[in-house]
């Protein structure tokens, strides 16, 4: 991603929620915090932060909270995709003019069978409309959840059309080919590719990759961080392959985000963690 860069490894920040399922802002904070001191960045309204459920004052007011807190904007990747244009760049302004180095924005996902015109039509019309030269989005491919796929074509398309603006995209679709064609599809472009889970960290590192943000940096963003900081020691199998064994347990324990808060509920002593908003079931 074009200076400055964001860390290797980034958490999307899960939202506790209080009884009413309002989001408990102390308990975001205090999570951040340790997430930062863990050495992580954060993604702010990734999928694992329920970014979907939560309202565009909802997301722009949680910004504004963590902004006040004190966390440097450096460590900041805010996601601001929606299915609506005009939101998309309300939250994209947002994050752009507090200074937050990167944005990760969704293709719009509600309508199906979208062609690579359309998709490029998307992201090109919020980047007009942003219209600021700070602008650099993270393109999020996560096929599996959109039904929509950021092809190579597509980031072709847009890097060569807005060489600044597009800085970089993150690849949750979980296949290796698919990450291996976008890495150098990227490499060419000087893009930085982000891999969605720590399964990947080490091989995308060695192909030229940037980093991971990850839903298990939740819970295990030391140990991530430690090997996208030093994937040359001389122990990386072996750390690559413990973070995989320990993904590997959170995925085969449940749906991800709840058993995630689960196991924060447990960390915190604070059975709100658990909660999340309908249609999500928590874990009890």
């Amino acid at each position: 991603m074009n200076d400055p860069q964001l860390p290797r490894v980034l958490a999307p920040v899960v939202t506790p929620f209080s009884p009413d399922l309002e989001i408990d802002t102390p308990r975001f904070l205090a999570h951040c915090d340790q997430l930062v001191q863990s050495g992580a960045g954060l993604t702010l309204f990734g999928t694992n932060s329920e970014a979907n459920s939560l309202a565009l004052n909802e997301r722009s007011g949680l910004l504004e909270a963590v902004l006040a807190h004190g966390i440097p904007t450096e460590l900041l990747m805010v996601g601001t995709g929606t299915c609506s244009i005009p939101e998309t760049v309300v939250l994209t302004k947002q994050a752009v003019q507090a200074g937050c180095p990167g944005v990760l924005v969704l293709p719009s996902f509600f309508f199906k069978n979208q062609t690579t015109v359309g998709i490029v039509a998307y992201f090109s019309e919020v980047i007009e409309r942003v219209a600021d030269e700070r602008l650099r989005i993270c393109l999020y491919n996560i096929p599996s959840l959109t039904g929509v796929s950021i092809s190579i074509d597509v980031v072709g398309q847009l890097a060569d059309r807005y060489p600044t603006a597009i800085a970089g995209l993150k690849d949750s679709s979980g296949d290796w080919a698919t990450t291996q064609a976008l890495l150098q599809e990227a490499e060419e472009r000087e893009l930085d590719v982000y891999v969605g889970s720590e399964r990947f960290l080490l091989r995308a590192l060695a192909a030229g990759g940037r980093g991971c943000i990850s839903a298990t940096a939740n819970v295990n963003a030391r140990a991530i961080v430690d090997l996208a900081n030093n994937p040359e020691c001389p122990d990386a199998d072996d750390k690559q392959r413990g973070l995989a064994a320990t993904r590997a347990a959170f995925e085969d324990s449940g749906p991800l985000i709840p058993v995630i808060k689960a196991n924060l509920a447990l960390r915190y002593g604070h059975e709100g963690w658990r909660r999340v908003r309908p249609p999500l079931e928590s874990i009890c």
